[in-house]
């Protein structure tokens, strides 16, 4: 295990480049089973779970050779193995995602119950609806899913619940499945839409990108192909947020505006303004963070929900963002109800929070956090750590920092040549 020594209080200044979606990179390396031709994969984050995903595709058959940083070749011919390797599996939570191409091309998926981070209840019920509503046949053991298919056949569907990886294996089920089908109350999130146009791109036929509502033709194969994995509109949410708390000036390249609206809709209620330059983002330096109330003085509410609202991914880092704002705010977590459980590593650093239930936390803001050794309890957490220990009074020790390495690549690498000063150590 290793951990982060930090040292707080400093500031920062360059440009920045965030790295592929890794939330789009995931379900994309899944979609590579569905064709026994080449794919090239450009932008592909180089971080733990994506590492562990390709070593998963490694064991299911799949050849993965790394043309260069960032660049991966994967080609999957004849068979390929239905299991994919059970302990690799529990690792993260994308594993999931590999039961619908595997039911596609192989017919069957045995598929390990998933690890991924302990954030609440993360229900898998969505995708075996969907599975099953395709043709697929399902038992549940309390280790793994066993799942098998005589041939896909499309349908129609509503999904209980837009869950993003759910609407991705019924896409990726779909696409190679008989007929035509219809996904009703599905996620439309930006890496969603990148797994259609990546599977457009390779010749499926799937409609309705970027709403609620999917039509998907299937078809009887898919090609090769290449594709540039967007940026990360999580990790440019993180940049802006780290900007903002330690009143640096940072330029963030490539940054999709375009999936920034919410993001910027909240971000301006804690004072934030940023600047739109083509593709990339200016944060100003010296920022007066100052809550914005809504009308008649109201504490304004900061929440989460489905795209196009504001993503649960950036809240860990609005609470950051919220305890350096004068001020006070709610916020609001709505999709799980263990993800607001670090806010007692805040407190220890300073910060002033009220910790209503585990949904809602009051944060009274404008207090100077004070450096303290924590411990990252998830991706989205562990980086809103790493930046409250950024902006705060003197040294703090982060530990289990793997949990930033999943999401973040080489995070301490592209931080200490803007001016902050982070050391990797092992942990004793």
């Amino acid at each position: 295990m290793e951990r982060f020594i930090v040292e707080g209080g400093r500031r920062l200044e360059g440009r920045i480049k965030p790295g592929g979606n890794k939330n789009a990179a995931l379900p994309i390396l899944a979609a590579c089973l569905l064709t026994d031709e080449a794919i090239v994969l450009r932008n592909l984050p180089d971080i733990q779970d994506v590492r562990v995903m390709l070593q998963i595709m490694e064991g299911l058959g799949a050849s993965v050779e790394k043309l260069e940083p960032n660049v991966v070749r994967i080609h999957t011919r004849g068979e390929c193995s239905s299991q994919p390797d059970p302990d690799l599996s529990r690792k993260i939570r994308a594993s999931i995602l590999l039961a619908g191409p595997l039911l596609a091309r192989c017919g069957a998926a045995n598929i390990a119950k998933p690890g991924g981070d302990a954030i609440g209840r993360r229900r898998v019920d969505t995708h075996l609806l969907a599975l099953e509503a395709l043709g697929a046949q399902i038992e549940v053991s309390a280790q793994e899913y066993r799942m098998s298919v005589r041939a896909l056949r499309g349908a129609n569907m509503f999904l209980d619940e837009a869950s993003v990886t759910a609407t991705e294996n019924a896409i990726m089920a779909a696409v190679l499945a008989e007929g035509e089908t219809l996904i009703y109350n599905a996620a439309a999130e930006p890496h969603v839409q990148d797994l259609c146009t990546f599977l457009n791109l390779l010749g499926a036929q799937v409609e309705g990108i970027a709403t609620n509502s999917l039509r998907i033709r299937g078809v009887e194969s898919l090609h090769g192909g290449e594709f540039h994995i967007p940026s990360d509109h999580i990790e440019v949410g993180s940049y802006i947020g780290l900007a903002a708390v330690t009143r640096s000036e940072l330029v963030i390249e490539d940054a999709v505006p375009n999936h920034m609206y919410s993001v910027r809709y909240m971000l301006e209620k804690v004072g934030i303004d940023i600047q739109v330059e083509g593709k990339d983002i200016r944060v100003p330096k010296d920022q007066a963070l100052r809550v914005r109330y809504d009308i008649g003085a109201a504490v304004p509410k900061i929440d989460d929900g489905p795209w196009p609202l504001f993503p649960a991914d950036l809240l860990s880092i609005m609470i950051v963002i919220a305890t350096q704002a004068e001020g006070t705010v709610m916020i609001f977590e709505k999709m799980f109800e263990s993800r607001l459980f670090f806010t007692d590593k805040l407190i220890q650093m300073g910060a002033r929070i009220i910790l209503c239930d585990p949904h809602r936390a009051i944060i009274v803001g404008g207090n100077r956090l004070t450096g303290a050794e924590i411990s990252s309890p998830d991706i989205r957490a562990g980086m809103a750590l790493l930046l409250a220990a950024l902006c705060a009074k003197g040294e703090s020790v982060i530990h289990n920092i793997h949990q930033i390495d999943r999401g973040y690549e080489r995070i301490e690498e592209r931080l200490n040549p803007l001016g902050a000063r982070i050391r990797r150590e092992r942990d004793s």
